[in-house]
């Protein structure tokens, strides 16, 4: 049996910051992931190495108004497929991408159904403007157990204002076509497009990610926070039943704050660019992508939440791109009667959100997280809730996952289903890839094999 020197305290040593930094000789250079950066590290401890098990980390990023099917379906199945001129943009990715073709969508009423059902698998929604309904999304399904390690179970993004009030397509309310995220049958989440607030969110009104003003903050809502419950514990023998069960309802809130602050707390040490808290929304939509991504970035690199949705627009956005060479609005332009000349200029759209989204991968994969990167470690699906548009049809949905996914996603790969799987079927192979599986998920009939060769 091997000896272990006195000398060497294995019981007491303190663990390393997750993202030490050293600084010196006018360079900054981040250390990469050690034993030591694990909490409960020994070095004669065989359980060290399993402890550096990769985060598994999951995003949705959604495009509206569906896709120019001829130029986003590769020819070729397999691993021998080539990149259409939609997917040209990912092509430094290819290796770690799953294009999966013949999905269907679970509920097919027009964009409504699109993006209501894209992330909740429901085959109906509501029937008129004031019925809103749907169920639970996967993203939320996974919020559930991977934010009990983070300040934030997730966050929810979106490039436009949010409109939850009012019918915008079929009758039905506006809340379908504006949010992909429930959290629950009746509980819609509202997506954030102001970066300030999502910056606020993340790290308080402190002005910057600077420790010493985060540290400054944290300390000024731990004392608002004991002086708060210090006089509500003196209310309990002046209260009847109800009221204490209101008041023990607003102390559980409380409580939930309270435990965010500590987790920060245990976050305090990590080392983040410098970033400023930004004033508002840019008026250049690709400086406003270009700012939601940065802060999504910091977001998972600090480790404050592991699930983020973004829409890249609301269903049936009027947005027009003459940035691109593209003045026409995005959803007139959406029905376009298979018309190939319009069918083209829609490419020109599905193409530059492609570009956007390969200009978030380069992010994710130049920042480093353990012993790979964000991106090697998230699985990331990319899609839309609509095929060709022109019908609103919710056949051969336009879908990839993409990333390393900790190790569990076979890319490099298109997968072309045969027999019309629904939507939902794919929802529970991803909770499936993260080690929390489920009987079903909406309308699904099972789970959708995406391992391919």
């Amino acid at each position: 049996m091997a000896i272990i020197p006195k000398t060497v305290n294995i019981n007491t040593r303190k663990t390393l910051p997750r993202r030490t930094i050293l600084r010196g000789l006018g360079a900054t250079v981040a250390l990469p992931l050690l034993d030591a950066m694990v909490p409960g590290f020994s070095a004669y401890s065989s359980a060290s190495a399993a402890a550096r098990a990769p985060i598994h980390r999951f995003q949705t990023f959604y495009v509206p108004n569906g896709m120019a099917m001829p130029y986003w379906t590769p020819e070729k199945t397999g691993r021998d497929f080539e990149l259409t001129p939609i997917l040209e943009p990912l092509a430094p990715y290819k290796n770690q991408m799953l294009v999966l073709s013949g999905l269907k969508a679970n509920w097919n009423m027009a964009h409504a159904g699109a993006s209501g059902s894209f992330l909740t698998g429901v085959t109906r929604g509501g029937r008129n403007e004031v019925e809103v309904l749907a169920d639970i999304s996967v993203d939320q399904l996974l919020a559930a157990e991977l934010g009990k390690e983070t300040q934030l179970s997730s966050l929810e993004l979106s490039m436009d204002p949010p409109a939850n009030a009012g019918a915008c397509t079929a009758n039905l309310s506006c809340v379908y076509t504006s949010t992909l995220s429930w959290h629950g049958p009746t509980e819609p989440l509202p997506m954030e497009y102001n970066p300030r607030a999502v910056f606020e969110r993340l790290f308080g009104d402190s002005g910057s990610t600077n420790r010493d003003a985060r540290e400054a903050r944290l300390k000024q809502q731990s004392s608002i926070l004991d002086t708060v419950l210090e006089k509500l514990s003196g209310l309990d023998y002046q209260l009847g039943a109800e009221d204490k069960h209101l008041v023990d309802s607003y102390v559980e809130s409380i409580r939930n704050v309270e435990r965010r602050i500590q987790k920060t707390e245990e976050q305090i040490d990590l080392e983040l660019p410098e970033f400023a808290q930004p004033e508002g929304a840019p008026v250049d939509f690709e400086q406003h992508v270009a700012l939601m991504q940065d802060l999504q970035v910091l977001a998972l690199q600090a480790d404050l939440t592991r699930v983020i949705t973004f829409m890249m627009s609301k269903e049936q956005s009027p947005r027009a791109y003459p940035e691109i060479g593209v003045p026409d609005a995005h959803h007139p332009l959406s029905h376009h009667n298979n018309n190939p000349l319009i069918v083209e200029k829609m490419s020109i759209i599905n193409r530059y959100h492609a570009q956007l989204f390969a200009n978030y991968l380069a992010k994710l994969a130049a920042t480093p997280d353990g012993e790979g990167s964000l991106l090697d470690h998230m699985t990331i699906l990319y899609g839309a809730g609509i095929s060709n548009s022109t019908m609103h049809s919710g056949d051969d949905l336009p879908v990839l996952l993409l990333g390393g996914g900790a190790g569990r996603l076979n890319g490099g790969q298109h997968i072309k289903y045969a027999d019309q799987p629904s939507m939902a079927n794919l929802l529970v192979a991803i909770m499936d890839k993260f080690d929390l599986p489920v009987d079903r998920i909406g309308g699904s009939t099972g789970m959708l094999p995406i391992d391919g060769v």
